[in-house]
């Protein structure tokens, strides 16, 4: 025991033979890893290298590619701060409390787990912190969801001649006010003042893009971009992959490879210019392309269900409708008169919520209709939507992975600011698997207002759940027609040639 606290003591500046020795490295589930990759071991240099001058608050900025490592490198500072300096505090936090929880903290559990030291500590759900109950609340690192209304734990790091740490994850979406008040509360005098953000370079504004301009904010922070193609354990068929579906210099590539930031100012999922050219652009149909309906559901008293046709690449010429306050029965009731005045060829519903009492009540009407689950796996994509070589998380996110691939390809849409708005509102990133997830709308009412949740962009979304057969192949019932061929394999000519 004794020799392990004096080697801990010895790590006290010296982060990279504190991950050196720290962890199994070559063992069990370390089995052919030998250490941090080369931008890993650079950061921890400098965060070695700013140790140095005490007076000087260290501040150490990493805009990255998906899948470099970030979390991991998280996990070795937090534990190399908080066990190599007693009574350190510190807090950690990120873009979203389910990042926060789901993967910034389970990191650091897998890492606190493979600890040679662990026995000496205490981590929690929601804390690390020593096992003397009467350090525990002078010697802990907490992980906190950030918020712009209630800023105190940001407020109070202080630790006058200690050290203090803070952890921005997914820095890029933190709002500017939580690192005002951070940087307000980092002025302890002789005191290591360690502040460290990570994430994808998602965003063209805001304080976590002002620490890479060389003038500003930016004089203060050492800086480090990085491709997640120079990193060896990520996936580079897949990053390939991106680059042949989206471009190398697109926005996507730019941010979730290159580490750089975009051109937009956000991570937009469809871009205004695609939209702007949707609505100027003549709407084209012929007779045999199918005719789809897509019905998004209100789920709360200021939203409203939105009715949307699309024929082929026209989804302006049919008026959609709007409603807002009626019941199941009464949008079914909608729904059914919509398909007897323009003979729809596929009917699809967002049965999520309230929308299954949708889904049955048309269904009671003989009608013929798809349950469309929004959180529901992805099951068509390719070459079927035009978006070959995309990943999608769930089903929302493929309809519209589909859609955007439809506007690029020449695809009309009403002159309406409302569906312009909620076409370009959403977000996106990417999960654990490298597939795109769209900002949930309950995010993107919480960003935008309560009142922008996307009904109109959705509905058009549900017209692209699933390919619909061309009337030319179908007979008046919908049913499709038999193939006729003068060609007969089994005739006397061929069985007798």
């Amino acid at each position: 025991m004794t020799d392990l606290l004096e080697w801990l003591a010895s790590c006290k500046d010296r982060p990279r033979r504190f991950v050196a020795g720290a962890f199994p490295w070559g063992e069990g589930s370390l089995a052919g890893k030998t250490g941090p990759e080369p931008w890993q071991n650079e950061i921890l240099q400098r965060l070695e290298d700013g140790l140095i001058d005490i007076s000087t608050a260290i501040k150490l900025a990493v805009a990255s590619g998906h899948g470099v490592g970030k979390s991991t490198l998280v996990s070795w500072i937090v534990l190399w701060a908080f066990s190599t300096f007693p009574d350190t505090k510190g807090v950690v936090t990120a873009n979203t409390e389910t990042q926060l929880k789901t993967k910034t903290w389970a990191e650091l559990g897998k890492w606190f787990n493979l600890f040679i030291a662990r026995d000496l500590f205490v981590l929690t759900a929601t804390a690390l912190l020593s096992r003397d109950k009467e350090r525990e609340r002078t010697w802990r690192i907490d992980q906190v969801p950030w918020s712009e209304k209630n800023t105190e734990a940001f407020a109070g790091l202080h630790n006058l001649g200690k050290r203090v740490l803070l952890v921005m994850d997914e820095a890029s979406a933190i709002p500017d006010v939580v690192h005002e008040v951070a940087e307000g509360a980092l002025t302890d005098a002789n005191t290591q003042i360690i502040w460290l953000m990570f994430g994808n370079p998602t965003r063209s504004i805001g304080r976590f893009r002002a620490a890479f301009d060389e003038t500003g904010h930016g004089k203060f922070w050492k800086v480090m971009q990085v491709d997640s193609r120079t990193v060896s354990f990520t996936n580079k068929k897949q990053i390939q992959n991106w680059i042949e579906a989206y471009g190398e210099d697109s926005d996507f590539v730019r941010v979730r490879v290159l580490g750089v930031f975009p051109r937009a100012g956000e991570m937009e999922f469809i871009s205004a210019s695609d939209v702007d050219a949707a609505m100027l652009r003549e709407p084209a149909s012929s007779v045999a392309d199918p005719l789809a309906l897509g019905c998004d559901v209100a789920r709360y008293g200021a939203n409203e269900s939105v009715i949307a046709f699309r024929k082929g690449r026209d989804a302006r010429t049919m008026t959609w409708e709007f409603y807002r306050g009626i019941n199941t029965v009464e949008l079914a009731a909608k729904i059914n008169n919509a398909h007897g005045v323009h003979t729809t060829d596929g009917i699809f519903i967002d049965g999520g919520g309230v929308g299954g009492g949708v889904v049955d009540n048309v269904r009671a009407l003989g009608l013929h209709c798809w349950d469309v689950q929004f959180g529901g796996g992805a099951d068509v994509g390719g070459y079927s939507t035009g978006n070959v070589g995309e990943m999608y998380a769930n089903k929302r996110a493929e309809m519209w992975g589909a859609m955007r691939a439809w506007l690029r390809a020449g695809g009309a849409i009403p002159s309406d600011p409302d569906l312009r708005a909620q076409l370009i509102a959403p977000l996106y990133g990417l999960d654990n698997k490298g597939r795109i997830q769209l900002e949930k709308k309950e995010d993107m009412m919480r960003r935008l207002g309560s009142d922008k949740s996307p009904d109109r962009a959705d509905a058009l979304a549900l017209t692209f759940a699933y390919p619909l057969q061309s009337r030319a192949q179908t007979d008046v019932w919908g049913s499709p027609l038999p193939v006729e061929h003068e060609y007969n394999p089994f005739s006397e000519e061929r069985m007798h040639a």
